[in-house]
């Protein structure tokens, strides 16, 4: 009997292990949701939907969704739910269901991630669940310790009357893409078969402050596709529950050398794309200078480069601890490369730079969306800052540095970031990515 039970239980087990359905999941009013990831197309951010009058109170109007005008209901006042305020400029959370023959866009508290599960675990819809009428839920099921109720979307926004009412007629609006005014999508997450790439990006942002995007989308398509084969093809794998699984995805982006002395190849690389200034004064900006290896990295080759040349470097970031150590910073002799030894000193606390060194560089806390006091520079180094910022202040930082460089003026980033800019002519090579100002 015994073994009769042991073969039931192993079949259960593989029963129970095995994936035949996956949802998205979602929180409205501190509850968790989720949907058949059949029925989504698309997970959003975005803003500035088209108000459409005469329209039923949850309706939050329309958008323009790569040319195709969809409605945008508000699931929470649908629902009858709280509704946290929002300001013009918030962006939120869109989750674009792909039903029958149409598409709309739902809007909800936040979006969490993709979750596999056998679908004998679901069980019906019970009373209980009273938010929600119990006509709209197709199941409820238990994973991770997490109770989610699973939303029918076609019995919620079947082609009845009361729906084809808030539909708009498509021909009323342009689809035009630029001119629309229909509002933005910051980002778009492709079909259903690519929201874990979709969940993926958001939780770096989440989880990282790091936002996918132009400057970095092409080395994050191969670091995803490492990362397929790395874990397999299990939704629950390839996601990032934790800061420690962000750190191992982005454990390949940072550039060579970041946190520490950079070695005698990079400082070779860097004098390389140096540009060849005849001038008194070669004024220098980091941002994002950290612990300031970097800062003082670079120092010492500017040095070698333009001897007789007075250097100014202004050095900035807006971690207050790091900032604070950099102008006192203190290692060890191993660590140092060769073309920095002239600059030491032994000190009371251990080896730290002497004042040739540390007086070309003002190290300062200082936060690189906030205005600074330069009016142009020659070098900007701005190794894997963009990458850490939202899409508008990457676009700000950008502008930024076209209009603090000077022509012929040399900027330095990241290794795995590039810019599009007719203003910037990529010099860069396998260890540094530089661009001319042109």
């Amino acid at each position: 009997m015994s073994s009769v039970n042991e073969v039931i239980n192993t079949t259960e087990k593989e029963v129970k292990d095995t994936v035949d359905f996956k949802m998205v999941t979602f929180s409205l009013a501190g509850k968790d949701y989720s949907i058949d990831i059949m029925k989504v197309k698309e997970i959003s951010n975005a803003n500035r939907f088209t108000f459409v009058p005469n329209s039923l109170p949850f309706v939050k109007g329309v958008y323009n969704l790569r040319g195709d005008i969809i409605s945008i209901i508000d699931l929470r006042i649908m629902f009858n739910l709280p509704v946290a305020e929002v300001t013009d400029k918030s962006l939120e959370n869109l989750i674009i269901l792909r039903l029958d023959d149409y598409q709309l866009g739902i809007l909800v508290d936040s979006i969490d991630k993709v979750v596999g599960i056998n679908s004998a675990s679901i069980q019906p819809p019970h009373p209980i669940f009273g938010d929600i009428n119990i006509k709209f839920i197709q199941g409820v099921v238990e994973h991770d310790e997490r109770l989610y109720v699973i939303l029918d979307v076609e019995k919620i926004f079947g082609q009845d009357e009361e729906f084809e009412m808030i539909t708009p007629p498509q021909e009323s609006y342009s689809a035009s893409g630029a001119d629309s005014p229909f509002g933005r999508t910051v980002k778009t997450a492709g079909d259903s078969g690519n929201l874990d790439y979709s969940f993926i990006i958001e939780n770096l942002k989440t989880f990282k402050k790091f936002t996918v995007s132009g400057i970095n989308k092409e080395w994050f398509d191969r670091r995803f596709a490492e990362w397929i084969k790395l874990k397999g093809s299990n939704t629950e794998e390839l996601q990032l529950k934790s800061e420690s699984d962000a750190d191992l995805f982005l454990s390949g982006f940072f550039s060579i050398a970041t946190g520490r002395f950079w070695d005698d190849t990079l400082l070779s690389a860097f004098e390389k794309i140096l540009p060849d200034f005849r001038k008194n004064t070669v004024s220098v900006w980091n941002p994002g200078c950290g612990n300031g290896y970097e800062t003082y990295s670079a120092a010492a080759v500017l040095f070698k480069k333009y001897a007789g040349a007075s250097i100014k470097i202004w050095a900035s970031d807006n971690d207050l601890l790091s900032i604070s150590n950099a102008p006192n910073l203190v290692f060890k002799r191993e660590s140092l490369p060769e073309i920095l030894e002239e600059y030491t000193t032994e000190s009371t606390t251990g080896l730290q730079f002497n004042q040739v060194l540390k007086d070309v560089i003002l190290f300062e806390y200082h936060n690189a969306m906030h205005p600074n006091p330069f009016m142009e520079v020659d070098i900007i180094i701005a190794r894997d800052l963009l990458s850490f910022m939202n899409t508008n202040d990457q676009a700000h930082l950008v502008k930024e540095f076209e209009d603090k460089l000077r022509p012929g003026g040399l900027l330095v980033i990241g290794n795995n970031e590039r810019i599009n800019s007719t203003r910037f002519k990529y010099i860069g090579n396998s260890h540094i990515t530089g661009y001319i100002h042109e």
